[in-house]
């Protein structure tokens, strides 16, 4: 052993290593190139239905001239596949990341006798690697020779640092001698074999785990099932206006006159063209039912607040992760970080007669007190200040030292270290100016006094230790690392005892929730999503600070440990997944076993994290909130990236995720009432002689309004706060809902009645002197549509009696549609043969508006009734 670890692996041993084990590197997956994205992006299904419908406009491109529709639904089509493509092109670029950091680096190796620096790519298992403070350790392996502390916080989460010793075996994050790759070396110096590489380490697992494909989308899922619907809808539609239109033209036309109608089907070229007529008017009539603004509008909607939430400080990676974020059911977060803070603080104190200091703001009143507390730590302290903040030694002396500076009559002070600390003593003491100043196990030190400081700073007979231990066994309670300061006169030195020690206080140390955090979980838990805690800390202090941040909402809320969680199986993981709010000791497997668990229970997952070891997860879960201070494998690994750390912007996060959902289902609202009209009108039309109500050109104008100007007037709906008063929707749960079906049904409906009714009395003919001119009348329908859609645009914006509701919030949406009115006006005055209009008089035009105003007393009562049954609207 000894003549191994001094010459290293020889050449020979190394090949043979490398054929055994294999190299240092990890694998990679294969990567979609821009092309193949943008290509799969046509895989959408409402973008299916699109360019089946795209194919039959230019099949029948040529005999109708209709190349404005066909335009639109190519533009569309374009669109909305490549904005998409090039927001989420590079979202593998995570396990790349990660191979890049890794070949960058560099160890010292021993072989072949000597010592030599090589890529970390080049290690082998058995290789012999020297360690000092400041490297990454660059494979997992067992520590030989030497102490150190390694910080693993990146690994399993747990802000403690790991102190390492020879013996023993490595597989374990808590085992005295392993060492894994990806911990940093933050105190000592070592000697450690290789015993595992490349994708067999703790490191490699997770990134084979980024690697995995993950799970579709909820609302590519919703958008799946609504494309079925209309896509039947669209075809029951097309085939009963093509009926329609042959039962006009062989059986109407004729008077229902058998003879004639023979004579019909004896000329086989009018036949073809009753035939071809139907045909065309049936796929027109498909073309219109499918909502071709959906997939722009989705686009238009993620890309406007992906903007909003930058503002708010959160980073959209991939755009469908905000609509996600508003569906999740359950968030595993880390706590290191995330939770907390990430980094320990000296937050609590204690004097001798148990008076406590719940801030150290506060013991700063007591200033004899606070000076013996600043020199105590100031003096026994291994860390130095650099710029404000303490660098070296271990985290807890940098906390101490934070906490602690500007001290007095520190600068240029001498300090002699009589006893380093040791964990077999538990104690380390110095002596600085004629005094010495112990720091150490509370129930080393408390034991060896005789004395303690009051508040005061007074020296005082400590005859009962009852109230300075009942403070202690509070403090550990409340997840706190608890050191006991004392000073005495007297030197110390490591072979003898403590003793006659006079107690400055009791100091509570710990990783702090960070200030937002309780409220920010209360409002997710509120919106009905259920968080839990993922820790590499022990069950007592992870149970302390979930507590404190109020995750346990419930009597039998389940905390487990890793161990716990492995004797488990997946079926009874679960079954008790709802109870479950803390997990533990955990390892980084644990946490993609946990979104699993809540994938398979049908849940959308979300996590957050800011460590490579939450990346696996971050990549594997719904939707992955990586924080903005976290390692760059995490943040490319997340969906979103939380900029400012700030627990509670992954709550707005879901909010803007809920407001989205909302818009989108607002939009097709309103598109399919828009769309129900021109169908009814299409199939009712031929059996009342009413023909090309609407012209392309017309259409066209109608599509603008419909796709892109509504698109943009609902994305910029408000995110109100209601919505996190709300259940999460299922993942499976349809886009068009009852309420919604209810609205488009009515609504559409009546403006069918509405349009017709227009066409038809002898009334309106007359107003717009049909006789004389038709233009007058039809230029009155393309209005009377337009300002119907205007007016359904506000009765679909919101389920509330009054449509002026929180409008100010998107003073957008007023503006688009002022401006579609004033185009429309132009329209009808100046739009002449090209849009098939003509001047209308004053009365007329207000004959039109009035009557598409009544849409709004409409759907009020229609509102009204449903509230009559109990039936609250519900988008």
């Amino acid at each position: 052993m000894q003549m191994e670890q001094a010459s290293g692996l020889s050449d020979a041993e190394v090949e043979q290593s490398r054929q055994k084990n294999g190299a240092n590197e990890l694998t990679a997956g294969e990567r979609q190139t821009f092309l193949r994205q943008f290509l799969a992006s046509f895989g959408d299904p409402i973008i299916k239905i699109l360019l089946a419908a795209l194919a039959v406009n230019v099949i029948l491109l040529f005999r109708e001239a209709n190349w404005f529709e066909s335009v639109g639904i190519a533009l569309a089509i374009f669109l909305a596949t490549f904005v998409s493509t090039l927001s989420e092109y590079g979202s593998e670029s995570a396990f790349l990341k990660l191979q890049a950091e890794a070949a960058a680096a560099k160890c010292r190796v021993r072989r072949n006798g000597k010592l030599c620096e090589l890529p970390v790519s080049e290690l082998v298992v058995g290789d012999i690697v020297l360690l000092q403070a400041g490297e990454a350790v660059p494979a997992d392996g067992v520590l030989l020779s030497g102490r150190l502390s390694a910080d693993q916080s990146a690994l399993n989460g747990e802000s403690t640092e790991q102190r390492k010793t020879p013996g023993g075996a490595s597989g374990d994050f808590l085992s005295p001698s392993g060492l894994f790759r990806g911990a940093v070396v933050t105190s000592g110096e070592g000697v450690m074999r290789v015993s595992a590489v490349g994708d067999k380490t703790f490191y490699g697992s997770m990134a084979r785990e980024m690697q995995e494909g993950t799970r579709e989308s909820p609302l590519k899922l919703r958008l799946e099932k609504l494309a079925g619907v209309l896509s039947k809808i669209g075809l029951a539609a097309g085939l009963f206006v093509a009926g329609a239109d042959l039962f006009n033209s062989f059986v109407l036309s004729c008077g229902m006159d058998p003879t004639l109608i023979a004579q019909q089907f004896q000329n086989p070229a009018a036949v073809f063209g009753h035939v071809l007529h139907a045909a065309t008017l049936a796929i027109t009539v498909v073309v219109v039912a499918v909502p071709e603004g959906l997939p722009m509008m989705i686009t238009v909607v993620l890309s406007s607040n992906m903007q909003r939430m930058l503002r708010d400080h959160v980073l959209v990676r991939k755009l469908v992760g905000i609509e996600t974020s508003g569906s999740l059911n359950i968030l595993f977060t880390d706590k290191t970080g995330t939770l907390t803070q990430g980094r320990l603080k000296a937050v609590s104190f204690a004097c001798g007669s148990g008076l406590r200091f719940r801030s150290l703001d506060q013991l700063k009143r007591r200033r004899a007190l606070w000076e013996r507390f600043q020199l105590c730590s100031v003096y026994n302290n291994a860390s130095e200040l650099s710029g404000g903040r303490a660098i070296g030694g271990n985290a807890t002396d940098r906390a101490l030292l934070e906490a602690a500076c500007p001290a007095p009559g520190t600068a240029g002070g001498q300090k002699t270290v009589t006893v380093p600390f040791d964990s077999a003593r538990k104690f380390a003491a110095v002596r600085a100016g004629g005094m010495t100043f112990v720091k150490g196990a509370p129930e080393k030190i408390l034991r060896a006094c005789t004395h303690y400081l009051d508040e005061q700073g007074e020296r005082r007979p400590l005859y009962a230790q009852t109230p300075v231990t009942a403070e202690w066994e509070d403090m550990a309670r409340h997840a706190m690392r608890v050191l006991a300061l004392a000073q005495t006169e007297e030197p110390v030195n490591s072979e003898g005892g403590l003793r006659g020690l006079t107690l400055i206080g009791l100091v509570g140390i710990r990783d702090d929730l960070r200030r937002e955090v309780p409220a920010a979980v209360r409002t997710a838990q509120q919106a009905g999503v259920q968080i839990v805690m993922i820790t590499g800390d022990n069950k007592e202090t992870a149970a302390a600070i979930a507590g404190d941040a109020g995750l346990l909402d419930r009597a039998d809320s389940l905390i487990l440990t890793s161990a716990e969680l492995q004797k488990m199986s997946d079926s009874e993981l679960i079954e008790r997944l709802p109870a479950l709010r803390v997990v533990a000791r955990a390892l980084p497997t644990d946490k993609s076993r946990l979104v699993r668990a809540a994938q398979q229970r049908g849940l959308v997952a979300g996590m957050t994290g800011d460590g490579i070891n939450d990346a696996p997860a971050l990549k594997k879960a719904d939707v992955g909130f990586a924080m903005g201070s976290g390692t760059e494998v995490a943040k490319e690994a997340g969906d979103i990236v939380i900029l400012d750390d700030n627990f509670s912007s992954i709550t707005r996060a879901i909010l803007y995720g809920r407001t989205i959902f909302k818009s989108i289902r607002k939009f097709v609202i309103f598109q399919l009432t828009m769309n129900l009209c021109a169908v009814g009108v299409s199939i009712i039309g031929p059996f009342l002689q009413i023909d090309t109500p609407v012209t392309v050109i017309q259409m066209l104008w109608i599509n603008i309004i419909m796709d892109t100007l509504a698109g943009l007037a609902f994305a910029g709906e408000a995110p109100l706060p209601e919505y996190m008063l709300e259940r999460p929707k299922r993942r499976d749960e349809p886009v068009l809902n009852r309420y919604m079906l209810h609205q488009i049904a009515c609504m559409g409906v009546y403006t069918i009645v509405l349009c017709l009714a227009f066409l038809k009395l002898p009334f309106f003919q007359g107003l717009y002197h049909q006789s004389e001119n038709p233009i007058y009348l039809q230029t009155g329908f393309f209005t009377l549509f337009i300002l119907c859609g205007v007016c359904n645009s506000f009765n679909t914006r919101t389920y509330r009696v009054n449509l002026l509701a929180n409008l100010r919030k998107n003073p957008l949406f007023a503006g688009i549609m002022a401006a579609v009115v004033l185009i429309q006006i132009g329209m009808v005055y100046w739009g002449g043969t090209m849009f098939r209009t003509a001047p209308l008089t004053l009365g007329e035009l207000g004959a039109v508006a009035l009557l598409s105003v009544t849409v709004i007393p409409a759907d009020l009562l229609r509102k009204l009734a449903l509230r009559r049954k109990g039936i609250r609207g519900s988008i």
